[in-house]
Formats: C-alpha cells, structure tokens, sequence
C-alpha cells in the first residue's frame, strides 16, 4: 500500500472514541432530548450490540433496556445472540414476538402473492429470499433475483421484474415498521429515547426502511464505517461470537447475508472503497490496497454514487409548502 492510500485503513483509538459517543449521548439524550436512557432493539448483530454497550457506557446498565422483535422468519440464532449480549451488558429486556401483528396486517400473504407472480407454486413450507446479481455483459449494472427453495430442498431463482421486487420490498419492509413501533411504545412509557443503529454504510448508502429501523432519536454509531464498528466491538467487549457472525438482513426467511442482499462486496472492501472516493483518492491507487483491477474500483465508485442517488428519499424529512413561522 502506497502512501497516499495509508490513511484507508480506518484504524481508531476505540478507546478514546468509545468516550467521545458516550459523551454526546450524555449531551443529546439528558440535555437535549430530556430523556432517561436508551431504547434498542437487538438484532444479535454486531451493530446493536455495540449501540447497547455505548448506551450502558453512557447511562449505566440501569437506563438501557434491549428489545428482542423475532418473527415468523427470523433465525433463532438472532435471538440467542441478542440475549447473550444483553446478559453481558447487564440490561433489562423485553420479548415481543410481531408475528401476530405481521399476520394480522398480512404480512406474508402480500408478500407470498408477489413471489407467486414468478413461481406460481410457492406456498407453505417453502422458503425465499431476494439477492443481488450483475447483470451479463454490462459494467456496474446490478439486477435484483429472487430464490425460493421448496420443501424438499429444491432450489430455483429467477430475476425479478421491477413491480415484483417492489411489492416484495414493501411488505418486508412491514417488519421493520412494525418493530420500531414496539421501540418507541417502550420508549415513551420509559421517558427514554430510541437509538437507531445505523453504521457509516447503511446511513449513507440508505440501506435501511424509512419510518423503519431508519427512524431513531439518536444514531450514534452512523459516522463509523464497518471496519470501526468492528474495532469498537471489540474493545468494549461485544462477545466473540457476535463479532465473527457475517451481517445478515435476518428479513427473508432464507439466510441472508448484507453483502448478497444490497451491498454486492464485502463490507470490508465497500469501507475503503467509500472513504477513498470521498477523499478522492483515484481508482488506480486503491487497487492494489483492496486487491481489484482499477476498472473494478470504478464500478464500485459507481455503485457507491448510485445508489446516494437512489436512496436519496430515505433521508429526506417531510416536505412542507411554507415553513412554520415563515
């Protein structure tokens, strides 16, 4: 690595920066918001768990309380994680199950309707999940496919047409609205605040549901991009287990994985390749540092511009015609 790439290793003081966020929680949270302590909910992942532990850090152990939200999809190995994390912390939790709610809403008959759109045969006991694929013979092109597995194991996938993929999206997207509901229901009746949980990645790329998991009073790790998180994890001593674990959507009810899903890289590579594209370091010096060709740092610069402008509505707060006391 030369020395102008030097500074893309992302390395922190974890120390110094785990002090700093506890800090401006202290600021936000008691001055600002004037509220007690911290709601989150944990997914099992490494992202919450270090969110739980800067709010422990920040308020004490007393003042944290961790949400577990499965449903009918969700691995059970999410659960376990996050309760594990939590009895390392120390927090109160509270288990809520949104499956009836799902149902009740319809959930999974929405969603079942549009995967029948491409195979008419799905139903009970079968399994899906959506990924992201180059399309053959374009540069940067990404399709999105669907994969459904039936109940003796068979697997097929075909690539999705735009009102496929949107209706499937749409109502996955209930998952996530329906669990920050339960959070901020836990919230108010605590006079806590909610956290959003949120890294530099999905923040910036908006990968994340509006009025979803997108919704928080506070995002304290969305500066950070993956690699630091991970640092973070680390030194305020996240279990192991969390830490090695791939991130995962945990939506669809076939694994998942982040990368698969929306990213298309490795996280790892995805850090490097937004900090030197924000730094404007060229694509022919990043190369050799993340091991691609300068045409494949392109794409990715690309992807990263992409999907900033396609995403742009996730960030974007109600729109008024004149603003109050203009």
């Amino acid at each position: 690595m030369n020395a102008r790439c030097e500074p893309i290793r992302l390395t922190i003081d974890a120390a110094a920066e785990a002090e700093r966020i506890a800090g401006s929680l202290r600021a936000q949270v008691l001055k600002r918001l004037r509220r007690k302590g911290l709601v989150v909910g944990l997914s099992g992942g490494v992202d919450s768990s270090v969110v739980a532990a800067l709010g422990v850090r920040a308020f004490g152990s007393g003042n944290v309380l961790g949400v577990f939200m499965p449903e009918q999809d969700s691995d059970p190995e999410s659960l376990r994680l996050g309760r594990e994390v939590a009895a390392s912390l120390g927090i109160d939790t509270v288990l809520e199950d949104i499956t009836p709610i799902l149902l009740a809403a319809g959930c999974y008959r929405r969603r079942d309707e549009h995967i029948r759109r491409l195979f008419p045969q799905y139903g009970p006991g079968w399994r899906s999940k959506v990924v992201l694929r180059k399309a053959r013979g374009t540069a940067g092109y990404n399709v999105f496919h669907l994969v459904v597995r039936g109940p003796h194991g068979e697997e097929q996938e075909a690539r999705m047409p735009l009102e496929a993929y949107l209706g499937v999206v749409a109502t996955t997207n209930m998952k996530q609205r329906t669990r920050k509901q339960l959070e901020y229901y836990h919230a108010d009746r605590l006079q806590y605040a909610v956290a959003g949980t949120p890294n530099r990645l999905e923040y910036d790329q908006g990968f994340f549901v509006k009025n979803g998991d997108g919704a928080a009073d506070v995002k304290p790790i969305a500066h950070l991009y993956k690699s630091q998180v991970y640092q973070l994890a680390a030194y305020l001593g996240v279990p192991e287990e969390i830490r090695s674990r791939p991130p995962t959507t945990d939506t669809y009810s076939l694994s998942q994985t982040q990368e698969e899903f929306f990213f298309g890289i490795s996280l790892a590579t995805l850090d490097l390749c937004m900090y030197a594209l924000d730094h404007g370091i060229a694509a022919e010096e990043v190369a050799p540092a993340v091991g691609l060709t300068a045409a494949q740092v392109l794409d990715v610069y690309r992807d990263i511009a992409g999907r900033r402008r396609t995403t742009r509505y996730q960030h974007e707060a109600p729109l008024l015609v004149d603003a109050p006391g203009g």
